[in-house]
């Protein structure tokens, strides 16, 4: 028994812990909830996307491509929940293309445009026949016409990597950035190399050319090198940039705007007190029904809803009104395990058994219906993450980890607490208190 009452003395401790810092991380502000476009507002960013060098057939594909990376650079974690959009212009659907970026809780411009980053625009071009000698002038001013468009470009690329050298013209201390093409690039690479032996290769960043390498052979598997005199820190950025999405077509910024919240501080208020009306009605028929099981129930509730904000203040969630809503129905996940196994308790003391012997047998019951209906709801949220936008993400995520953390509040807290209280159920006053409607 003093064992188990110091496990539930631990937890509770814990408990307090996790619940000071989350109350600590918001009043002083180093780690403060992040509220969603609907709540608190952000930052509306408009970029221009160049699609001059594309044909009509692939400027739809291009721009869903640009679309996506820039949702994996902004919410690599998909909780962020913001609102990437493509547009395009003209009577006929043609020219004037856009991208639009919505990112919440980001007042500060300057910021969200960091946010975004430099998405690099990668390319690989021919140096046509006769013009080697004639990629620049003297200034460095690179020669268009000296080059042919190969199709290759970064949104083949699946993986970079730093390394130092490449084995062959690069200085065994250099560094380089080592490509790895998707299936459907590697072919390209390997048709280009095998069909331009001989042949420069020019490898351009952001319109700038990095280098121009005779393909000494062709290159079957996959890979390239990128070397340009670079510094590891340089290289180092590349890789990051190059990992997380290069663009398949340049952007420009355009505009931006700071932007209020659609639904305002009113909603979220609203929302917050509903909340805490819900919990109190809650708990007082816990209480009221189970008694002791009941408050144990509350207990394991509270620390279950600190688990749950700390997790939001650490991942970072965002936190929206679909956030915020699959938070609550998840608290009725773990309430309705709390009440399984309390009738299970109370099913094994009607039986005549002790209290001890009464609460490990009704865990164990009630343990098989909870383990079945929280897997049918992990799999459901795993589904929603998969499939769903970045809200239905946001939804998804915060619904997933409820249930898991629901699932420790109501199976091991509130078992270690019970089980330490110590209840004599074989007089009359502990089965009072124990759970009603036991005679």
């Amino acid at each position: 028994m003093l064992k188990q009452r110091m496990v539930a003395l631990l937890v509770l401790l814990a408990g307090v812990g996790i619940g000071y810092f989350v109350y600590a991380a918001q009043m002083h502000g180093f780690r403060p909830f992040r509220l969603g476009l609907d709540l608190s507002g952000g930052t509306h960013l408009v970029y221009d996307a160049d699609t001059s060098k594309l044909s009509a057939s692939e400027v739809p594909d291009s721009l869903s491509a640009l679309q996506a990376v820039i949702v994996r650079r902004v919410d690599s974690f998909g909780v962020s929940e913001p609102v990437v959009q493509t547009e395009r212009g003209g009577a006929l659907g043609t020219g004037g293309e856009r991208l639009i970026v919505e990112l919440p809780g980001i007042t500060d411009v300057n910021e969200a445009i960091k946010l975004i980053g430099q998405t690099p625009v990668l390319e690989f071009k021919l140096v046509k026949p006769g013009m080697a000698n004639s990629m620049a002038d003297k200034n460095g001013v690179l020669n268009p016409t000296a080059f042919e468009d190969t199709g290759l470009t970064g949104k083949y690329v699946q993986h970079a990597a730093l390394q130092f050298g490449n084995g062959s013209s690069a200085l065994p201390s250099e560094a380089t950035v080592a490509l790895t093409f998707d299936s459907a690039g590697a072919k390209i690479f390997s048709d280009l190399t095998t069909a331009h032996v001989g042949d420069q290769l020019a490898i351009f960043l952001d319109g700038n050319m990095l280098s121009a390498p005779v393909i000494q052979t062709a290159i079957n598997d996959g890979t390239a090198i990128i070397s340009g005199h670079f510094t590891p820190d340089e290289a180092k950025q590349m890789v990051k940039n190059l990992n997380l999405g290069a663009l398949p077509v340049p952007i420009t910024l355009a505009s931006t705007q700071t932007i209020g919240a659609t639904l305002g501080d009113e909603a979220l208020h609203a929302g917050v007190f509903a909340g805490i009306i819900g919990f109190l009605i809650l708990s007082l028929f816990m209480i009221l029904w189970y008694r002791v099981p009941g408050i144990v129930a509350v207990v394991s509730l509270v620390i279950y809803a600190t688990i749950m904000l700390a997790l939001f203040q650490l991942v970072p969630v965002v936190l929206t009104a679909a956030g915020m809503a699959a938070f609550i129905l998840s608290v009725g996940l773990a309430v309705d395990a709390n009440i399984l196994i309390a009738e299970r308790i109370k099913e094994e003391l009607a039986a005549g058994r002790g209290s001890e012997d009464a609460i490990r047998e009704g865990f164990a019951r009630a343990w098989l219906a909870i383990r079945d209906s929280n897997i049918a709801h992990i799999i459901a949220s795993i589904i929603l993450f998969w499939l769903g936008t970045s809200i239905i993400k946001g939804f998804a995520l915060v619904f997933g980890l409820g249930v898991l953390v629901s699932m420790f509040s109501a199976i091991t807290v509130s078992r270690t607490f019970l089980l330490a209280l110590g209840i004599n159920t074989q007089k009359r006053v502990g089965r009072f208190f124990m759970s009603s409607g036991i005679k």
